[in-house]
């Protein structure tokens, strides 16, 4: 989503702003033209050398110095003439209370006063000690930033720079960088409830050992992101992956099937879509062992009898009034023919086939969507784009289906 945007970076002085580093070079490898500006308190953190290398532009840090090589000095209307977002990353209090009562005294306040909103969207990252963040002036100030319709991400809550312990850490960058990917989605989804299963589920054998696959989790939590960006409310239901949490998404975090079942259960009654990407263990060992079956000799193999798992999209797609059901087919020969007597088998209106063993680990993805109209292949992309894809294909079907 952000491949060919434009956007001015400005970072204000606090000590996240080595996070911005990385948050640039994250801009740039999603395809962004990264513009950054940087105050006298960034410069004493971090080098303007460092953002010059990371984007290959010059850094604006005086707000009359000329460095666009075009013979107007007035940087702080040009720069955001054919910017596509302004984020400030980090945000400190001060520059925070400089923005809700539009004080300019340098280039980013000026560029901030002279955006046109119409045209160049406009997000903080805050980031500050604890007590600063909570502090009545600064919550007032947040309040009046928000009402002017300036997006806010974060801040997160962890330990801090000082060693006191609590909100205003700034996110992380990916974290930043998967929400200014938000300010270019359409809010399709706005108000909707969407629940995802991603990831393996892992099936005991003994305390140590046990039965799963090789999903990666990635296409569901590519999925969930996307879904939260189009502004659903997103519960992701995850087997055990070491993916991040995408950001504004609530994770619910399982192990067996029948756990990720019983998860779904409790708040599918509430979603207006299901969404079933996890690759589910289609059996479970009857008995799993509660301590560790030793090896005695090299003949003596144990035996396990298997049972089979519950089938959770089919139990949620056939409730009283389930949520509109989505499925997943990870196949591995005749795709659409095993993928579509799945959906049949299934009673849901949309299947998404795949070949799975060419996309488990993989950051890209080809699939086919398989409904009442038959099979319609979309072509290869990374799992990220098509992720927002069907995301969009989901959200025209409610439409339709309203």
């Amino acid at each position: 989503m952000l491949h060919g945007k434009h956007i001015i970076l400005g970072i204000t002085g606090g000590i996240a702003a080595y996070k911005s580093a990385e948050l640039t070079r994250l801009l740039k490898k999603r395809g962004a033209r990264v513009t950054v500006v940087m105050t006298d308190g960034a410069k004493e953190f971090i080098t303007s050398l460092t953002f010059a290398s990371l984007t290959g532009e010059p850094v604006y840090d005086n707000l009359w110095e000329n460095k666009s090589g075009t013979g107007s000095n007035i940087a702080h209307i040009n720069l955001t003439r054919d910017a596509d977002a302004l984020i400030i990353a980090p945000c400190t209090a001060n520059v925070m209370s400089k923005i809700a009562h539009g004080v300019a005294d340098d280039l980013l306040t000026n560029l901030i006063l002279a955006r046109d909103p119409l045209k160049c969207a406009m997000a903080i990252a805050p980031a500050m000690n604890v007590q600063m963040w909570h502090n009545p002036a600064t919550q007032r100030n947040l309040q009046h930033i928000k009402s002017d319709g300036i997006h806010v991400f974060g801040p997160a809550s962890g330990e801090q720079a000082c060693g006191e312990i609590g909100a205003g850490r700034l996110l992380e960058a990916v974290d930043l960088a998967n929400a200014i990917e938000q300010l270019f989605v359409p809010q399709s989804l706005t108000n909707k409830k969407i629940l995802i299963t991603a990831g393996p589920t892992f099936e005991a054998i003994d305390p140590v050992r046990g039965i799963t696959n090789r999903s990666s989790g990635k296409m569901g939590y590519a999925l969930a992101h996307a879904a939260a960006s189009a502004g659903a409310q997103v519960t992701l239901v995850s087997g055990p992956t070491a993916l991040p949490i995408p950001h504004g998404v609530s994770r619910i975090d399982v192990e067996s099937a029948d756990d990720m079942l019983q998860a779904c259960l409790a708040h599918s009654a509430a979603s207006d879509v299901f969404i079933a990407v996890a690759a589910v263990a289609d059996w479970r060992v009857a008995e799993p062992a509660t301590q560790k079956i030793k090896k005695q000799h090299s003949d003596d193999v144990p035996t396990l009898q298997f049972i089979q798992n519950p089938d959770i999209l089919h139990t949620i797609a056939s409730q009283a009034n389930p949520p509109y059901c989505v499925g997943f087919a990870a196949e591995s020969e005749n795709l659409i023919e095993f993928a579509s007597a799945k959906r049949l088998k299934k009673g849901i209106p949309l299947l998404i086939a795949n070949n799975g063993p060419a996309t488990f680990g993989a950051d890209d993805n080809q699939v086919v969507l398989i409904d009442e109209n038959g099979a319609h292949e979309l072509p290869k992309q990374s799992k990220a784009a098509l992720a927002h894809t069907l995301m969009a294909q989901i959200a025209q079907r409610l439409i339709r289906k309203s």
